[in-house]
């Protein structure tokens, strides 16, 4: 049986209120690192996407226009080196955290099975598991799976520590996954945010890479949000691609609870998927606030974690609770999340975010420089 609404663990964000009251009441006002919503203007040519499609008065289809998974399909060939991604086994998805949060309830496991997420993880990993009635397992080695493990999910880059997973490592999760029938699904909505060699130049593989693959999806979910790399957090517009068979799965069991990403939304996802231009735009946006950033809190004596790529800094203050470094920050005006959001294993550590504009990075680094 899975969890009642009742039994549902507190929000993290929720509990963060007592430090963003403090943070709040700084003289020169609260900077906001501790959630990563983008706060840049979608770029006009999606907006404008939307205004032509706004006359939708008909249902949309599940599973996505032809057109919509057809600039998937070329989006994986062009800028994630997958080649062989069938238009058929793409879906689109309201955003990347409701497929995350319903997956394995929509795989059908429950009670007797395991779904293993990384030790540092954003947390639906665990209420997704948890709502189908299943046991979340952290764990970052294979050797660590437990008997009856089911669902791994897969984070590249992490989100909160920018880790990267290279090609080896993820094609012996995909061997040992398939060797005990196991799903991978992986979680890749900031692959588009390499900062340091090798990712830069070559890429953040997927878990569809045919490297990592081995010439088939069999068993194999890549799920990826233009949230980011966009700036469409506001119009929910992501999608998942890989095993046609699991693909077909979540199609039919998603036509009968109607969930449909709109036909407008459809059209600005074809519109940002063929379009690089805006997206490196973007990058560079975050490439100068992490770069500000990075080294104001170096210089107010905090460790700042390498962080290959992805949208957050993973800081600590050496021999200090995670949430007394939160309680710091807010007394300078500056709110961030407490590592223990993200699991025990990162209770030392503090996740700051780039989305903040230009002014607020610059205000936050004027006294992070002071400190």
């Amino acid at each position: 049986m899975g969890l009642l609404v009742g039994d549902l663990p507190d929000f993290p964000w929720d509990t963060l209120a007592a430090q963003a009251a403090r943070a709040r009441a700084h003289p020169e006002g609260l900077v906001d690192l501790s959630v990563g919503t983008p706060v840049d203007p979608t770029p006009p040519r999606l907006t404008a996407a939307l205004a032509a499609a706004a006359d939708a008065p008909g249902y949309p289809a599940t599973h996505g226009t032809a057109e919509l998974r057809a600039a998937v399909a070329r989006w994986f060939d062009r800028r994630r080196g997958v080649p062989d991604v069938e238009p058929e086994a793409v879906l689109p998805t309201v955003g990347s955290k409701e497929l995350v949060a319903l997956l394995p309830s929509l795989l059908g496991l429950g009670p007797g099975d395991v779904v293993v997420h990384p030790r540092v993880a954003y947390p639906t990993y665990d209420v997704g598991a948890r709502l189908a009635g299943a046991r979340p397992v952290p764990a970052d080695e294979v050797a660590d799976w437990p008997d009856g493990t089911r669902l791994v999910w897969l984070n590249s880059p992490s989100n909160p520590t920018g880790t990267v997973l290279g090609v080896e490592a993820l094609a012996a999760v995909v061997t040992a996954a398939r060797e005990r029938g196991a799903v991978v699904a992986s979680d890749e909505c900031y692959a588009m945010l390499p900062w340091t060699a090798p990712w830069s130049s070559s890429g953040v593989p997927s878990i569809l890479d045919p490297r990592v693959a081995g010439g088939s999806h069999d068993g194999l979910l890549a799920l990826y949000s233009l949230s980011k790399q966009s700036n469409l957090a506001g119009y929910r517009a992501a999608f998942v691609a890989g095993d046609p068979a699991l693909v077909g799965g979540l199609l039919q069991a998603r036509k009968h609870i109607g969930m449909m990403v709109p036909g407008p939304v459809q059209q600005v996802m074809l519109e940002a998927l063929d379009d690089d231009e805006h997206v490196a735009v973007q990058r560079e946006r975050y490439a100068r606030r992490r770069a500000a950033l990075v080294g104001a809190f170096r210089q107010a004596g905090y460790r700042v974690e390498p962080s290959p790529a992805g949208l957050y800094l993973w800081v600590r203050a050496d021999g200090q609770d995670g949430w007394a470094t939160v309680a710091d920050l807010a007394a300078q005006g500056i709110l961030v999340a407490p590592g223990s959001f993200y699991g025990a294993a990162g209770a030392q550590h503090v996740r700051a975010a780039l989305t903040a504009t230009d002014e607020a990075v610059a205000r936050a680094v004027a006294r992070l420089s002071g400190a």
